[in-house]
């Protein structure tokens, strides 16, 4: 019999490269999760990079619009972007900052960029709701970039904890569903490091700069930049930095195993909800 107490290194499953869609008024994204290939992955249902110094690529930015069911997770690497509601919430997300929003029951808002030239980075990922919350009310949690805990654990390796725990480091982001943990890795050419994660979470990591070797040295696969690993089941991911260094995000969070019913910005369980969510946004309940 095996030892129990061994723990299991993640192997990669599959690797994903995104597709390039616009979506909003116009904004040019990479799509990674959400696409043809790769629909989902439970509890996330979509991961778009946005990446440009082209005004032109962003500036129509993403005009009011709703969502119901989940929740939308907007992480800034560069550029600002402003956030304004029905309910009369604003917010400003700026260089490392993160918007953690749980949509619920419905929120009509805008996603507008801040700047009209330079360099606009980021992601946004959405995450669903268990059934028995995806008529909660809505809720924001809005971060600073500076109340984002930032760790050294090794020479060369720099970590940010968003949500999630990392040795005795607490994310910031708190009561969320699917106790997801979200990680933002940089890591120097010849650096490596092991990231624990629970056993039971499907996870993936995706290579925004440089790229990684990822996996058990018997099995590792080489991820570049644009490219999402999926990880196999286990309790860490070994992860070490390319020739030119690599700097990805690392995600993972509890499956739902809950039936989907997706139609664009409403994420329910049946087909009937979402007749019943267009109903209600369309009659001004949101």
């Amino acid at each position: 019999m095996a030892n129990s107490s061994i723990r299991q290194s993640r192997a990669v499953r599959r690797i994903v490269r995104g597709q390039a869609v616009s979506d909003g008024a116009g904004v040019k994204l990479n799509r990674i999760i959400g696409q043809r290939d790769f629909d989902m992955l439970d509890p996330f249902l979509m991961l778009d990079e946005f990446r440009s110094d082209r005004a032109g690529d962003y500036l129509a930015g993403f005009p009011d619009h709703p969502h119901r069911g989940f929740e939308t997770v907007t992480y800034m690497l560069a550029g600002r972007m402003r956030h304004a509601d029905n309910q009369g919430n604003q917010g400003l997300l700026g260089p490392g900052s993160v918007q953690w929003m749980t949509a619920g029951r419905g929120i009509v808002h805008s996603e507008m960029p801040e700047q009209e030239d330079g360099l606009m980075w980021g992601f946004q990922l959405w995450v669903n709701l268990p059934a028995r919350d995806k008529m909660t009310a809505p809720r924001y949690q809005d971060i600073a970039g500076e109340s984002i805990p930032q760790v050294e654990p090794a020479s060369g390796v720099s970590l940010r904890v968003i949500a999630g725990r990392f040795g005795d480091l607490h994310g910031p982001v708190n009561g969320i569903a699917t106790d997801p943990l979200y990680l933002d890795l940089s890591l120097a050419a010849g650096t490596a490091i092991d990231i624990p994660l629970a056993a039971g979470h499907n996870a993936f990591a995706y290579v925004y700069e440089g790229s990684a070797m990822i996996g058990p040295s018997s099995q590792s696969r080489d991820v570049a930049r644009g490219e999402l690993a999926v990880l196999e089941p286990g309790e860490h991911v070994h992860v070490s930095a390319g020739s030119a260094g690599g700097r990805l995000i690392l995600v993972a969070g509890k499956p739902l195993a809950e039936p989907v019913a997706k139609h664009g910005p409403f994420v329910m369980n049946t087909p009937e909800q979402i007749v019943e969510a267009i109903r209600d946004f369309q009659s001004g309940r949101f």
